[in-house]
């Protein structure tokens, strides 16, 4: 029988950042819907560059699309009600229900926090009202000092849900007792008691040897440990970090071999606002290729395909691609017939042109790689989207989503790649040199296989959502075994 009575959220803190939260809360959002619970997730505020669309064009955290996931839900701006996006070191773009908002750069930090914070509590409202079990992710780690006065993410959520939090420490990088001791003293008294346990997350070998700290910092703090969640490799997208499994291009033994007998080596370039990275974890996850984020033309050897990515600030990568020496290098791998594609910002570079007359980019006219005959005009109003896009050669149909500011027209000897639902051309391919608007496209099987095919490669992994939804099962599961669930249960109000 499915739970119908409300329990007390569950959230999920952590000592640092990368600790693991985005992970955690998948699984437990997962653990959840596996019982039949209405769970869902809910992150206040989310920075970073990954993000993804809902089926109301809205934009939220790649993460708590990931999460809406794993509680079988369709996502909602309601579940990350706040996505920063940022630009520049000390700049970033505001999403606010999942629509930009460019007037609240202008409003100093403390005094914006008062304006979303009205947005966050009535979504955390509406989102604990609609479902019985939320799953909440914090952010960072709620004993930064300098940050706490302007908390709408950690323990102000925490104390307005009336949440339990599990404190969540990465034992992989040592001093995890140190880090949970240390965040609950910095924690007003309030604070700690919402605490219900402690998490060790990122272990490796033999437990036995934690001897008796378990115990230490339970005397310490009377909070119990409730979970030592041992290392566990799996296909999942991380919130904000490049995927660990994404190797270097270094000729190493490591190098997979294509049908044709030939190194198989894809090379990303790593540019300074890179966005929507992990779009790229299916192909990664291909057995037969190499995939390496790279950080200079040097790395481009030997490769038979490079991908620009999407870009948060076109035109400060365009320069670095410039400066750098990848502009150059990218021209002699054009003339050689190494497979080129810019996904958003990156099809964006690759053509004659950017112009930016609203000022979104600092109001430049740039000049680009000249790779692909298009120009691209910014426009005010930005495009955000879920996308059933057609290939033109094959006329295969895939699925993606669209964020982005361009408009771009091509020159008559440039064919169409991709045309959306709406007929309209997102794609553009000229030789050995394609651009797309479209995100998230190698989640699909064909089109991967038709990429790969290029290259002399036959795709052998299925569709990425299904590896994905059985990773987060996978990860359910790892949960159930490795954590104390009676006593998490017990905490929620979760009675057997």
């Amino acid at each position: 029988m499915p739970h119908t009575s409300k329990l007390s959220p569950l959230m999920i803190q952590g000592c640092t950042s990368d600790a693991g939260k985005s992970y955690l809360a998948a699984g437990f959002c997962r653990l959840y819907a596996n019982r039949g619970i209405r769970v869902a997730p809910f992150k206040a505020q989310n920075m970073s560059n990954n993000a993804g669309v809902t089926p109301d064009g809205g934009e939220i955290g790649r993460a708590q699309l990931l999460q809406a996931q794993a509680a079988r839900l369709s996502p909602s701006v309601y579940m990350n009600p706040v996505l920063l996006k940022p630009e520049a070191d000390s700049m970033s773009q505001v999403i606010l229900l999942g629509k930009a908002q460019p007037q609240l750069k202008a409003i100093p930090w403390q005094e914006r926090k008062d304006y979303l914070w009205e947005t966050v509590k009535s979504s955390l409202q509406k989102m604990q009202n609609d479902y019985d079990l939320l799953i909440i992710e914090g952010a960072g780690s709620p004993a930064e000092i300098n940050l706490r006065s302007g908390d709408i993410v950690n323990m102000r959520i925490a104390l307005e849900a009336q949440a339990q939090v599990l404190l969540t420490s990465d034992i992989d990088r040592g001093g995890s007792f140190a880090h949970l001791l240390g965040t609950w003293h910095c924690l007003e008294r309030h604070e700690q008691q919402r605490i219900a346990g402690f998490l060790l997350n990122k272990f490796r070998g033999d437990a036995s040897l934690l001897g008796n700290a378990m115990e230490w910092l339970e005397g310490k703090t009377q909070i119990p440990t409730l979970g030592v969640i041992p290392m566990l490799n799996l296909p999942l997208p991380t919130e904000d970090a490049y995927s660990q499994q994404a190797g270097v291009l270094n000729g190493s033994d490591s190098d997979c071999v294509s049908m044709t007998g030939q190194v198989t080596r894809i090379a990303i370039i790593r540019t300074p606002y890179m966005s929507n990275f992990d779009e790229f974890d299916a192909l990664i996850n291909e057995p037969d290729v190499q995939v390496a984020f790279v950080d200079k033309p040097t790395e481009l050897a030997d490769v038979v395909a490079v991908i620009i990515p999407g870009s948060k600030h076109v035109s400060v990568d365009l320069e670095f691609l410039k400066q750098g020496g990848f502009a150059a290098r990218l021209h002699q791998l054009a003339a050689q017939g190494v497979q080129i594609l810019g996904v958003c910002g990156g099809m964006q570079m690759l053509g004659r042109s950017l112009n930016d007359p609203h000022n979104l980019e600092g109001g430049y006219t740039s000049q680009g790689l000249g790779l692909l005959a298009i120009d691209t005009t910014l426009e005010a109003e930005k495009t955000t989207q879920q996308t059933t896009a057609t290939l033109v050669n094959s006329g295969a149909q895939v699925t993606g989503y669209e964020i982005h500011h361009g408009k771009t027209s091509a020159d008559n000897g440039v064919k169409p790649y991709l045309k959306n639902q709406q007929e309209l051309v997102i794609g553009y391919v000229q030789g050995n040199i394609a651009g797309m608007y479209a995100h998230g496209l190698f989640d699909n099987a064909v089109y991967r296989q038709e990429f790969l095919q290029k290259l002399g490669i036959e795709a052998q992994a299925g569709e990425w959502s299904e590896q994905v939804d059985a990773a987060l099962d996978t990860l359910a599961l790892h949960l159930e075994k490795h954590c104390d669930m009676a006593a998490i249960d017990r905490a929620i109000g979760l009675r057997g």
